[in-house]
C-alpha cells in the first residue's frame, strides 16, 4: 500500500472518529435536554401542586375558615379544641364544625392524592397533629428551609421509584396565630411546610418517548454522514490509485527503456523484485511493506538513466573512474523519485539498496542496522541475480554457488538473517539459463559493437573479432566464412596523394563492402588491412567489382584471400595478410 492511501486511510478514520463524536455529542445533549425536560416537568408540577394548594388555603383562611357538616369523613378536628365555637348546631339541628386553613388543606391533599396520585402534606417540627409528623428526609428539608426560607426540593427514591420531593415554608401570618398561637409561633416565623411528592417516572416514559424518534434521526444521519465518508474514501483512493497506476505505467515503461539499452539489465529489475518477494515473505514481511519493497525493486535501477552509454553498456569490466561514475545512478535515481509525492517512501529503500552489511557500501557508508530491512532485502536480491546472470567477462554461477556465495558474505555484504532467509527461499527456484549479455538482435549488437569501432571507418576493431570468434558456436554468431582484404602500396599511396586522401579511400572502401554485405561484419586490421566475415558464403567477384572503381587509376592494389575461420590465429593476424 502506497504512503498516500495509508493516509487516505488514516484521515477517513479520524473523520468517522469525529463524525461519530459530533452525532454523538449532539445526540447526548439532546437526551440530556430531554432529561431536564423530564426533571423540570415534575417539578412544574410539584410547584404548581403547590400553588393550588396554597391558592385554597389562602381562600379558607381570608374567610376564617369553613363551617362543614360532621360526618364520617369529616369528623371534628381533635386537636382543634382549643377553639371557641369550633363545633356549632344550626336551626335545623344540622351539626357543623369548623375547619380551619390547614384542616381543610389537609382534606383537599388527600382527595388530590386518591385522585391524582400526588402525595402532598402539611408538615412541621412543632406539631399540632401527630398524623403530620414529617419524614427522614422532611425533617432534613425543614432544616434547610428555616435557614433559607426558599423551597427546597430534590429526587428521592421511594419504593423502587424516582420521586421529585418538594417542600416550601410556610411563613406566620395573623391568621395563623389563632390556631398555632399557643405554640409560640411570631409573624414571620417558619412554622412548617407544604411537602409536595411527585412520580417522575412517567415523565420519564414520556420524554423516552419523544427520544425514540430523535435517536433513530441521528443514528440515520449518522449512517448518511458514514456512507458519505465511505463513498469520499472510495473515489479518493481510486483517484490516487488511478493517479500511481499511470506514474508507474509511466516509469515503469521509462525502466523498460533503460533495460533495453543492455541486454544483460533487460528484465533484472523484475527478476530482482521477485526474488524480493520471495525472500520478505520468507521472513514474514506484512503486505504492506510486501508492495513496498516490489515497487521499489522495480525502480531501483532507474537512476541509470543519468548514466553514459559509453559505461552502462562497456561489455568488460569497469575501471576504478567508470566503477565511481555508475555508483551516482543510486543518488540519481533517489533524487529523481523522491520529488514524486507517490514515491517518497518508496525513495528511500531504493536508496540504500547498495550498502553493506559491514559499511563498506554506497553511497553513504551505512552499516547494520543503519541500514533500512527492506534495503537490506533488495541488496541481497539484487546481488543474487547479478550472481546467477551470464557477463561477457563472466559466467553465471549454478544455484547452489550462488547461495553458497550469500552465506559466505553473511555479515559482511548481507545481514545474517536475510542471507539466511534467502537461502531457504531462493532455494528451488528455476534460473534462466539464456539470461546473458551477449547480443541477439541487430540493433543489440551494433550497440554491444559500439565500444569495437574504428573510429575512423566505422568497421569493426581486432578486439571485436576475438570476441566473436570466442562466441562463434553461440547460436547468436555461428559465423563460417572469412574473405581477407589487403591493400598493396597504401603507404606510397599516402606519400603521394596525403594521409587525408588515404583516410577517404579507407572510408570508401568501408562503406561500400558494408552497404554491400548488409548482413556481414566487417574489421579493419593494421591499419589498411581487412576481414569479411558471413554466414554464408562470401562471393569474391562481387567485392572485387564493387571495389574496383574507388581503387582503378592508383597505385594501390587490393589482395583477397578467403580463409578457414577455425584456422585463425587471433594473436598474429597480420600474418593473413
Amino acid at each position: 500500500m502506497s504512503q498516500q492511501i495509508k493516509i487516505l486511510r488514516k484521515m477517513i478514520i479520524y473523520l468517522v472518529a469525529l463524525w461519530t463524536l459530533i452525532v454523538s455529542v449532539f445526540l447526548a445533549n439532546n437526551l440530556w435536554l430531554k432529561y431536564n425536560h423530564a426533571n423540570n416537568g415534575a417539578i412544574n408540577e410539584a410547584k404548581l401542586s403547590l400553588k393550588k394548594d396554597l391558592a385554597f388555603r389562602t381562600w379558607v383562611a381570608s374567610h376564617g375558615g369553613v363551617y362543614v357538616p360532621i360526618t364520617k369523613e369529616t369528623p371534628p378536628n381533635p386537636y382543634l379544641s382549643h377553639i371557641p365555637k369550633r363545633n356549632i348546631q344550626t336551626i335545623d339541628k344540622d351539626n357543623f364544625t369548623l375547619m380551619n386553613p390547614a384542616y381543610a388543606l389537609a382534606e383537599l391533599m388527600r382527595n388530590n392524592a386518591n385522585a391524582y396520585g400526588s402525595k402532598n402534606k402539611i408538615t412541621s417540627t412543632i406539631l399540632l397533629n401527630p398524623n403530620n409528623a414529617p419524614d427522614k428526609w422532611e425533617k432534613k428539608a425543614l432544616k434547610i428551609i428555616e435557614q433559607s426560607r426558599q423551597i427546597f426540593y430534590e429526587k428521592q427514591t421511594i419504593k423502587n421509584q424516582e420521586y421529585i420531593r418538594l417542600l416550601k415554608p410556610f411563613v406566620t401570618e395573623e391568621a395563623c396565630l389563632k390556631c398555632h398561637g399557643f405554640q409560640g409561633y411570631k409573624l414571620g416565623d417558619i412554622r412548617g411546610g407544604i411537602s409536595v411528592s411527585i412520580n417522575i417516572e412517567p415523565y420519564y416514559e414520556e420524554a423516552l418517548n419523544e427520544i425514540k424518534p430523535i435517536v433513530i434521526q441521528f443514528i440515520t444521519l449518522w449512517l448518511i454522514g458514514l456512507i458519505g465518508l465511505w463513498f469520499t474514501h472510495k473515489r479518493l483512493k481510486l483517484y490516487i490509485n488511478d493517479k500511481i497506476r499511470a506514474y508507474e505505467e509511466n516509469i515503469y515503461a521509462l525502466v523498460d527503456m533503460i533495460e533495453e539499452r543492455d541486454s544483460y539489465t533487460a528484465g533484472h529489475s523484475k527478476r530482482v523484485a521477485h526474488y524480493c518477494v520471495l525472500i520478505a515473505k520468507e521472513m514474514g514481511i506484512d503486505n504492506d511493506n510486501l508492495d513496498l519493497l516490489r515497487r521499489a525493486a522495480m525502480l531501483h535501477d532507474i537512476g541509470k538513466i543519468s548514466t553514459p552509454d559509453s559505461i552502462l553498456l562497456k561489455p568488460s569490466r569497469l575501471n576504478k573512474l567508470e566503477y565511481d561514475i555508475i555508483q551516482e545512478h543510486v543518488s540519481s535515481g533517489y533524487e529523481l523519485l523522491r520529488k514524486i509525492d507517490f514515491y517518497g517512501e518508496l525513495s528511500e529503500v531504493m536508496r540504500h539498496h547498495h550498502e553493506h552489511y559491514d559499511g563498506s557500501g554506497y553511497p553513504n557508508g551505512l552499516k547494520n542496522e543503519e541500514i533500512p530491512l527492506l534495503s537490506q532485502i533488495m541488496s541481497v536480491a539484487d546481488a543474487f541475480d547479478a550472481m546467477t546472470t551470464n557477463r561477457i567477462y563472466k559466467g553465471r554461477k549454478e544455484l547452489d554457488e550462488a547461495l553458497e556465495e550469500l552465506q559466505e558474505l553473511s555479515g559482511k555484504q548481507f545481514h545474517p538473517k536475510i542471507a539466511y532467509a534467502a537461502t531457504k527461499a531462493l532455494s528451488n527456484i528455476n534460473i534462466q539459463n539464456d539470461i546473458n549479455q551477449v547480443p541477439k538482435t541487430k540493433l543489440e549488437k551494433e550497440r554491444f559493437s559500439y565500444f569495437y569501432k574504428d573510429h575512423l571507418t566505422q568497421a569493426h576493431n581486432p578486439e571485436y573479432l576475438k570476441f566473436i570468434l570466442s562466441k562463434n558456436k553461440d547460436e547468436a554468431f555461428l559465423y563460417k566464412y572469412i574473405l581477407s582484404i589487403a591493400l598493396h602500396n597504401f603507404s606510397n599511396y599516402n606519400k603521394i596523394s596525403g594521409w587525408e586522401n588515404g583516410n577517404k579511400k579507407l572510408i570508401e572502401l568501408s562503406e561500400t563492402l558494408q552497404s554491400t554485405f548488409p548482413d556481414d561484419l566487417l574489421f579493419r586490421i593494421q591499419g589498411d588491412d581487412f576481414l569479411l566475415i558471413s554466414r554464408n558464403s562470401i562471393d569474391q567477384k562481387i567485392v572485387q567489382e564493387s571495389l574496383y572503381p574507388h581503387f582503378v587509376n592508383s597505385c594501390i592494389t587490393l589482395q583477397y584471400k578467403t580463409l578457414d575461420i577455425d584456422a585463425l590465429n587471433l594473436k598474429n593476424l597480420e600474418e593473413l595478410f
